[in-house]
This record gives structure tokens, sequence and C-alpha cells, in this order.
């Protein structure tokens, strides 16, 4: 299995390198693409999608050739997890969105889908995830991310065929909690078996 891991704004791949020491799963290969200066992208994830551009289609690009790298050493795409957390949990988002396919998995960790509130998912090829397990875990009042765009995220999801788990937290703030960890933990233990 291969773990994609996306780090948040203003990070280092480390940062998520870090999430990846918690899983203690050697048998899990681990690539963590590196922004551009830090940002995938230069606005909100809730700004509308023009304005992020061409910076997000490039780190899309940069998402799918960290996931054509784990498919080129041998691990099919039914066993490659894409995560991410804030900035790059809306990154992860929009790629298997916009790639639809059977994954190991996707882990939003405090993300949504790209474009403000009430924003129909983009423009993408037909496709089904095909009962892809798709995580969505945010604080209740997150500053960054609204609660109604991880459920809009979600049904998003759920409508293109992903077997969904959505999670809003009360007093989490903009962090990751055990809770999420023990998803990914399981998920890569399905993988695995």
């Amino acid at each position: 299995a291969a773990l994609v891991l996306l780090h948040g704004r203003g990070a280092r791949p480390g940062t998520v390198l870090d999430l990846a020491d918690e899983h203690d799963r050697s048998s899990v290969t681990h690539i963590a693409p590196e922004a551009y200066h830090d940002t995938w992208y230069p606005h909100a994830a809730t700004a509308e999608r023009e304005l992020n551009q061409p910076h997000l289609d490039s780190a899309l690009r940069a998402v799918g050739d960290a996931v054509e790298l784990a498919l080129d050493a041998g691990v099919p795409r039914e066993k490659v997890v894409v995560l991410g957390f804030s900035q790059g949990a809306c990154l992860a988002a929009e790629y298997v969105y916009r790639n639809p396919e059977r994954y190991g998995g996707l882990a939003a960790l405090s993300g949504c889908l790209m474009g403000p509130e009430n924003t129909t998912p983009p423009d993408t090829e037909e496709g089904s995830l095909d009962g892809t397990p798709a995580f969505f875990g945010c604080d209740r009042t997150d500053p960054h991310i609204p609660a109604l765009r991880v459920r809009e995220s979600a049904d998003a999801y759920r409508e293109r065929g992903a077997e969904v788990t959505e999670r809003l937290y009360e007093g989490l703030g903009h962090q990751v909690n055990e809770d999420e960890m023990d998803w990914v933990r399981a998920t890569l233990d399905d993988l695995l078996d």
C-alpha cells in the first residue's frame, strides 16, 4: 500500500510525515510532495476556484505525479490512500474527486472540496469512486473550513460512489485528532490484509 501525504499551507512534507510515523505501518510506502514556497495555492480553499489558478492546476499535477509514482512502483490504485491536512486536505479531496476511480482511501483532515459554500463540484470526466473509503473530519467551528462546506463535500463524494465517513468535532480547532488517526490506521490495515 502507499500513502500520498499532502501538507498544509506554510508547512513542509515533514509535518505530514510525522503523521505517517504515528501509523507504525512499515509495509506502507510514504510519498510526500512539497508545495512551491510551502503553499499549494495562494487563496483560501473556499475562494472561487479561478482565483487559485494556475497554482491549483499545478498542485493537482503534483498530486497526480505522486500517485503515478506509487503506481509505477507496483502499488495498485485501490491500495493508494491520499491524505492531506488543511490546504493539503482540500487539494487531496479535489484531486480524488476529479480523477474518479477506486482508491485505497481519501482522508481530508480539516479540508473540503475547493470553492465557496453552495458551489457545485468541479467539472470532471464521468466516473465513479467505486466504493473508495473517504473521510472528512473537521472542527464544527474551524476558522478556515466551514462545516457546511465539509458536509457538501461529503455529499458530493457519496453521489460519486464513495463510502463516506463524515465527522464534525467540537473543540478540535484546526488540527488532527486521534479519532481521525484511528480511521487512517483501520483503512491501512484493511489494505494490508
